[in-house]
């Protein structure tokens, strides 16, 4: 399997995720929307140095992991790219702050390493969040969503078609290559020379396809506009508007209190830490 056809597996892959019959995946979409953002706000406002109380707010992607049978190992190879962006924007932390914390044995931590783990940490709940709204809400649902909180529908327009456009994308170019080294096995990849052909190619097959896509999506009455949007938390399933309603609140709640509460030091105090 190629690294396109494995681009391409991935994709399908979360999708498949997102459209289990499962309860989480069943909540409500602005519920788990409203959660990523709060859990995204919050992270960010713990301080450099309160990496313990930081900790305490991984309850809910663990949660949401074990809910929707989502795996962890897959969210990292997943994910991949864009965890070592995260590890760069800390890494030079501890030449610049170079007061001692504490100690560990004999080994002084300073405040430099101790902000390079919360940043590290920030960084990776703010993508483990975004992971687990993609992987247990539809991209339907998330753009229903945003609709209903008012954010411009060309923009909303714009992240569904690239969704979409992608893997459209990924297959042409898929095409593309194995027509290549189909034309030329003796080569190992494909040559310079062939580079800017192949790329117009590319670009105008896929304009093609996507315009094909975009008028099918225009016959099915798609206009940019979701008919159901906030509204349908109170009007749709009573079942699931009540659950949609109580894991909210309770999850606010949650992780509201992790972020008022030193629950770190409090744990720490009561078994002698």
């Amino acid at each position: 399997m190629s690294r396109i056809e494995k681009a391409v597996f991935e994709l399908n892959s979360i999708e498949d995720l997102s459209r289990q019959n499962r309860w989480v995946n069943r909540l409500h979409p602005s519920v788990k929307l409203l959660l990523t953002l709060l859990l995204a706000v919050l992270a960010v406002s713990f301080d450099k140095y309160n990496l313990p109380g930081l900790l305490g707010l991984f309850v809910y992607p663990l949660f949401v992991f074990i809910a929707g049978g989502l795996r962890f190992k897959d969210a990292l190879r997943r994910l991949w790219i864009v965890l070592p962006l995260v590890v760069v924007t800390g890494i030079t932390n501890p030449f610049f702050d170079r007061q001692v914390q504490f100690y560990i044995g004999n080994f002084a931590v300073t405040g430099g390493m101790v902000s390079m783990a919360t940043l590290i940490v920030k960084g990776i709940l703010c993508v483990l969040g975004a992971y687990i709204l993609i992987a247990t809400t539809p991209i339907e649902g998330i753009c229903r969503s945003l609709r209903a909180f008012r954010v411009p529908k060309t923009i909303v327009t714009v992240i569904l078609l690239i969704y979409r456009y992608v893997t459209v994308l990924l297959q042409e170019a898929d095409r593309v290559t194995n027509a290549y080294l189909l034309r030329a096995p003796s080569e190992k990849g494909i040559g310079i020379r062939a580079w800017g052909p192949l790329a117009g190619g590319l670009l105008l097959r896929s304009m093609d396809r996507a315009q094909v896509l975009y008028e099918s999506m225009q016959l099915r009455g798609f206009d940019g506009e979701f008919p159901e949007g906030l509204h349908a938390l109170f009007y749709e399933g009573r079942d699931n508007r009540r659950l949609s309603i109580i894991y909210f609140a309770v999850w606010a709640v949650i992780l509201v209190l992790l972020r008022i509460v030193p629950v770190a030091g409090i744990v720490g105090s009561v078994f002698g830490i």
